[in-house]
């Protein structure tokens, strides 16, 4: 009997917005779409990881901290793109009885995880940028120069990688806008290496590693901030529930709205619960569906939990 009943009463159908069917264990990913978007984070995470160590040696060598400063920055990019690859790996996987809502959630928890390093690595360049003004050091201008362009340069093919993806992906968005980021910190060191050439004046390069290191502070409290609103179970973006309950209990048939609940899987995947009272004389089932077609319109909640309750007068 336990069977039967888990067969019967606790399949809830999802309507995608293909039009498709699928329970509440499917992922109704578009596979070719995730395997096509994976292949390009992969190359674009290829790029920046090779960069990533160049730009370490040349820093070490060249004696300039804006270099290691951008490979911090380009650290964040690789970290970001391999979450991003990571993602669309285990996307892949079924949900099962343990894990019902699929592995989705793994990149929020990478995600926030990777915010807080960030922080680690920004305090250890303002660290270094501090030491250095205090006691500046000799540092190979043209070689800081060759590298920084090598480095503009494999930042705009990694951007141009990337933003041929889908673009309302949330990861494939994310990665792109972490690369664009990382223009800026090569653009630094550009910018200071020829100061240093013309004018020989070395604490350009620390001033502009702050400048690098404010990029990262404000994309890692970004991350953290939405991946942490994500794992505390927070309204989707957007979500206000009164407004909600306020506008669905205008809609014809319906007499009440109660205990409504929102979260997100991941920023792409909302889910939303609530009990409804019809009217009295209301077909409770065509209620059910008006309130998930608002529902997927207003916020694009397409898993959406409506119990209904016994109609009032």
């Amino acid at each position: 009997m336990q069977r039967r009943a888990q067969g019967t009463l606790f399949s809830s159908v999802r309507y995608a917005p293909e039009g498709k069917r699928e329970d509440n264990m499917g992922a109704g990913h578009d596979h070719s779409l995730h395997q096509n978007n994976e292949g390009k984070v992969a190359i674009a995470a290829g790029l920046t990881g090779i960069f990533m160590v160049a730009e370490v040696v040349g820093g070490i060598i060249s004696g300039s901290l804006a270099l290691i400063a951008d490979a911090g920055h380009m650290l964040t990019d690789f970290a970001s793109l391999l979450l991003a690859w990571l993602a669309f790996r285990i996307g892949r996987r079924p949900a099962d009885w343990k894990r019902t809502y699929g592995f989705d959630r793994f990149s929020i928890l990478a995600a926030f995880v990777n915010g807080l390093s960030l922080f680690a690595i920004a305090a250890w360049i303002i660290y270094e940028a501090i030491k250095r003004l205090r006691d500046p050091h000799a540092i190979e201008g043209g070689l800081m120069l060759g590298i920084a362009v090598v480095g503009l340069i494999i930042n705009i093919v990694a951007f141009y990688i990337l933003t041929r993806g889908k673009k309302e992906n949330l990861n494939i968005r994310a990665a792109a806008l972490h690369v664009a980021g990382d223009l800026l910190g090569s653009v630094a060191a550009i910018v200071a290496s020829i100061v240093i050439l013309l004018t020989d004046w070395t604490p350009i390069d620390p001033i502009l590693s702050v400048l690098v290191v404010l990029i990262i502070l404000r994309s890692a409290w970004n991350v953290v901030r939405e991946s942490g609103h994500i794992l505390l179970e927070g309204a989707p973006e957007g979500f206000d529930r009164r407004e909600v309950i306020a506008q669905l209990s205008a809609l014809e048939g319906v007499h009440s709205i109660d205990h409504v609940h929102a979260w997100s899987v991941t920023q792409e995947r909302p889910v939303v619960t609530m009990e409804v009272t019809p009217q009295a004389n209301a077909d409770a089932n065509a209620v059910k569906h008006a309130i998930k077609d608002w529902l997927r319109r207003e916020f694009n909640v397409d898993h959406a939990t409506v119990e209904m309750r016994s109609p009032t007068s």
